[in-house]
């Protein structure tokens, strides 16, 4: 007995490492994220004036956050439904033995492994108006130059697609790793029955998916969501703020607004908005799941 105490004690110091970091490098930013919510703040001023509940109100009233608001659903669902559907499909195509899967799969996955700043500058040398790969092209078969990123709603679809091949990987892994997981018996017993290949995927697949699908779409739902990087460098948030999410739009109230009490107010209203759709997902997705 003392034995076991002295293992479960020695476990428990093992944590404070971990808990200490994460109370200075979370805990302790986030309390102090709620604190500057209430003030009226540039973030650089030594001197603030308490403001109550003034900057969650104008949240409700800003127009240039209803919009980011907008945009961030739609970064956050659409990438999400498109990752799902190419992570799933890739995953479904390697399961399956050919001579060049495990080099399919490295390619697939790579984009994960590079920065999205970097990605996002990637996309911009050939988004651009001038030098842009994409113009170049159409200039070799005498089409007009267009200026890809200047419209805002065809600009907010393009940084979809962007966020979507470069994290559909992430799905892909998932998905992978749920398939290998499910026994060979109930595709057998399938195959003796006489069902289709739909029939198969329908029945079989997709109930004993329902983990790994509630894993994917909470990751990715959450990093669509707080998208920032790939809008930071191919659009800035502009033109205007048409492309702004929420995330972008903190720093830009933040930095160049000099609204730091009411940044703080926005990464609330975001931190409680992710919180509740996570929720809601996996436990509208739990309820679904199969024992096997």
């Amino acid at each position: 007995m003392q034995i076991k105490k002295i293992k479960k004690n020695n476990i428990n110091i093992m944590y404070i490492p971990a808990l200490v970091l994460f109370a200075i490098f979370v805990v302790y930013p986030f309390i102090m994220g709620i604190r500057y919510s209430f003030l009226n703040w540039n973030g650089y001023s030594q001197t603030s004036s308490f403001v109550g509940l003034e900057n969650f109100k104008y949240l409700f009233k800003d127009p240039n956050l209803l919009l980011s608001f907008k945009n961030t659903l739609i970064y956050g669902f659409g990438s999400t439904l498109f990752q799902q559907i190419l992570g799933l499909s890739y995953a479904l195509l390697l399961n399956s033995y050919f001579r060049v899967r495990t080099i399919a799969r490295t390619f697939i996955y790579l984009p994960v492994l590079i920065a999205a700043v970097i990605m996002g500058y990637m996309w911009y040398f050939l988004f651009q108006y001038n030098q842009g790969a994409l113009n170049d092209v159409l200039g070799l078969f005498g089409l007009d130059k267009l200026d890809w990123l200047a419209n805002g709603s065809r600009a907010v679809r393009l940084i979809v697609l962007v966020n979507t091949l470069q994290y559909c990987g992430i799905s892909m892994i998932i998905y992978l790793a749920g398939l290998q997981s499910i026994p060979d018996i109930y595709f057998e017993a399938a195959n003796i029955d006489g069902a289709s290949a739909f029939a198969k995927f329908k029945h079989i697949t997709l109930p004993l998916l329902i983990p790994a699908i509630v894993t994917s779409l909470t990751i990715n739902l959450i990093g669509g969501l707080k998208l920032f990087d790939v809008i930071k460098a191919l659009t800035n948030g502009g033109p205007g703020y048409a492309t702004h999410s929420i995330s972008t739009l903190i720093t830009y109230s933040y930095f160049n607004s000099q609204k730091a009490g009411y940044a703080s107010a926005m990464g609330i209203f975001l931190f409680a908005l992710i919180m509740f759709v996570s929720v809601v997902l996996q436990k509208s997705l739990k309820s679904k799941e199969v024992e096997y």
